[in-house]
């Protein structure tokens, strides 16, 4: 494909795609800022085993600062997408998506294994399980994760736009009869 024909393409973009693709990187911002406001603000005083806050939680940490990477970027692309500048560099965003949506993966697994330790234990070990004492901590994480989780499928939906819209700027492989008969 010509360089002129990839210029013509971006130029035209499909504008339901390019509504969905905004619309999806605005709402992934307030999803975020709940997710690490519930993270943030999360703690409890239990006066046997005393007080647990996000501080205590490495994985926590983590998702907080995945979060705001997150909304951040989310921002900058939206705003990005209406520059004529960024729509031309695709892979742009192919790229930066890609790598959101795996810190997203990493940082929610390692809150899931926080939740599940929390709600089952580790009885190998003798960690007992922590809910039945710490129950409001443990449901706010449970609802931040869910936001968390939410904008995975977000930025999931967000990648295959993405790609698509590199990947579909050039032509599929040509393949002669002589290239199929030697697969088969």
């Amino acid at each position: 494909m010509s360089t002129n024909n990839i210029a013509e393409s971006s130029n035209t973009q499909n504008p339901i795609l390019k509504l969905l693709d905004c619309s999806l990187r605005v709402s992934v911002i307030p999803l975020s800022v709940a997710t690490i406001w519930l993270t943030v603000t999360n703690k409890q005083d239990n006066s046997i085993y005393g007080d647990v806050k996000f501080n205590n939680l490495l994985g926590l940490k983590y998702m907080v600062c995945t979060s705001a990477i997150c909304a951040a970027y989310a921002l900058f692309a939206a705003v990005a997408s209406w520059i004529r500048y960024f729509v031309t560099k695709a892979w742009l965003f192919f790229v930066s998506d890609q790598i959101v949506a795996y810190l997203m993966v990493t940082s929610g697994a390692a809150v899931m294994e926080i939740l599940y330790l929390a709600y089952n234990g580790d009885q190998k070990i003798t960690w007992s399980e922590a809910c039945s004492s710490y129950g409001k901590f443990c449901n706010q994480m449970k609802v931040a994760l869910i936001l968390h989780a939410l904008v995975l499928c977000c930025f999931i939906v967000l990648a295959l736009i993405s790609a698509y819209r590199v990947f579909s700027k050039f032509d599929p492989p040509f393949f002669s009869k002589q290239d199929n008969e030697e697969r088969t």
